[in-house]
């Protein structure tokens, strides 16, 4: 393929796997591209945006976990079927959602400890019964007001360093995209009516609904974390994107 340089990505516009992305999907978004066609390569990548191929990897693998495109090992990569449509999840680092919006965001340590995993934790982590597991338990406030009361119970072998992290300048889910990078990542969201203990650390009745997310991360080998993350209904909202 030649290399156009009109396609090159520019200074200032964006990291450079972005640009590549919004390139595919232009093409993709036009028709000139249909289901089931090739994609460039990640080669062919390299040579016309004149970038990295682990840039050019990342921006298509990106879009394959997006659901655009379909990657086969040997076969290369196609755009994917109108057909598949799915839910994305974003794994959010709290302090960075909250300082994006212009707020200030804080952080009440209750409880960070060693502990022996009880037989659901252990199931959940897929670790022995009794086996050590580091236990946190925080509250996020954004602008002074709790917005989340967050438990998480973590595999040492994923995070050795966690129980010396300072949860007040880096948050627990930062600490662990750095440290135990995700390959799996599955959560459930439903309504629930908040505990006393939690009623009280987020400031709201015991009677107010609430939004829980159970959500389980794997990084490599290891389940690395689960975390049970709940939000007063008054005070967030989920909100996602849905690609066809």
């Amino acid at each position: 393929m030649a290399r156009d340089t009109a396609d090159r990505p520019h200074a200032g516009n964006g990291p450079a796997y972005e640009q590549v992305k919004g390139w595919i999907r232009q093409h993709i978004a036009s028709g000139e591209w249909r289901p089931g066609d090739m994609v460039p390569s990640e080669a062919a990548l390299v040579e016309r945006f004149a970038i990295s191929r682990m840039t050019a990897n990342r921006a298509l693998r990106e879009l394959a976990t997006e659901g655009l495109v379909t990657r086969v090992q040997g076969s290369g990569t196609r755009v994917a079927q109108l057909h598949r449509i799915s839910s994305q999840l974003v794994i959010r680092d709290i302090h960075e959602e909250v300082t994006r919006r212009g707020h200030v965001h804080g952080t009440r340590v209750l409880k960070v400890q060693q502990e022996k995993a009880g037989a659901e934790v252990a199931e959940s982590l897929k670790l022995r019964k009794g086996a050590h597991v580091f236990h946190s338990v925080l509250v996020h406030l954004e602008n002074g007001v709790p917005i989340l009361f967050e438990d998480r119970y973590v595999n040492p072998q994923a995070a050795p360093g966690y129980l010396e992290t300072d949860f007040t300048r880096e948050s627990p889910t930062l600490h662990l995209l750095r440290n135990a990078p995700l390959t799996e990542a599955s959560y459930t969201i439903e309504a629930c009516l908040p505990t006393a203990e939690e009623a009280k650390a987020l400031d709201i009745r015991t009677s107010e609904p609430c939004l829980v997310m159970m959500r389980r991360t794997v990084s490599g080998g290891n389940v690395a974390s689960i975390a049970r993350q709940l939000y007063p209904g008054t005070r967030y909202s989920f909100s996602g994107e849905f690609q066809a």
